[in-house]
């Protein structure tokens, strides 16, 4: 089936791809959509720019816009348009999507689905969250974390990349703190570097990491694809 992935280039949307692929599916585009705030729940706010490097990685097209308003009904009638531009251009069967556990996610994507008359294929819908992150290190997936806003996760997590040792600790930590161990309620948010999809990682150059105290942004300025 011919699929548009909802790509925020985080860890969930890029190994939903990785899933779809191995199921068979074919992935003509990637959307990705930059909310006005960080507080929106349908879309993800950091590094959204710096997808299109992912995009170009997995040699897979990209549409990139910005959003006009934080009001989440009119968040989803602006990307229920673009879901509706894309099916024309790439004729589109599908969409795919990484949420796990998100009804809030979930019902709205499937309302696009049905309205566009689009099946909705969700590769990682309530899969085990400790397994899930051990998975992802074992096929080989590479994610730095690009933000955090949860107790428990200080400034040190940013711009981290995550190993087996790290998903242990974060076990313990989301257990103590109560938050999502796979961020999906926003505690964190992360960013795929390396992953088997990409025919060259990418590299860093430049980043600022901004800390109030609480709450904190791994925002990359710079990155290239490595020769």
């Amino acid at each position: 089936m011919k699929l548009a992935s909802l790509f925020s280039g985080g860890k969930d949307s890029t190994y939903a791809i990785y899933k779809a692929k191995q199921e068979g599916h074919s992935i003509e585009c990637l959307v990705s959509v930059f909310p006005q705030s960080e507080e929106s729940h349908l879309l993800h706010y950091p590094n959204i720019p710096i997808t299109s490097l992912q995009a170009k990685a997995m040699k897979i097209p990209q549409i990139l816009t910005r959003t006009s308003t934080t009001d989440p009904q009119i968040e989803l009638v602006e990307l229920q348009k673009l879901l509706e531009k894309t099916k024309k251009d790439f004729g589109i069967e599908g969409i795919v999507h990484g949420g796990l556990f998100s009804d809030y996610q979930r019902i709205r994507f499937e309302t696009l689905g049905n309205n566009l008359n689009l099946k909705v294929i969700s590769p990682l819908w309530h899969v085990d969250q400790k397994n899930y992150l051990k998975e992802l290190l074992d096929s080989k997936f590479k994610f730095i974390i690009t933000s955090v806003t949860s107790a428990g996760l200080d400034e040190t997590w940013l711009g981290r990349e995550i190993t087996r040792d790290d998903v242990e600790q974060l076990i313990v930590l989301s257990t103590k703190y109560g938050f999502n161990l796979t961020f999906e309620g926003g505690e964190a948010e992360t960013f795929v570097v390396d992953c088997p999809l990409f025919y060259s990682p990418i590299q860093i150059i430049k980043a600022n990491k901004i800390w109030d105290g609480y709450r904190g942004r791994f925002e990359i300025t710079e990155a290239v694809l490595e020769k």
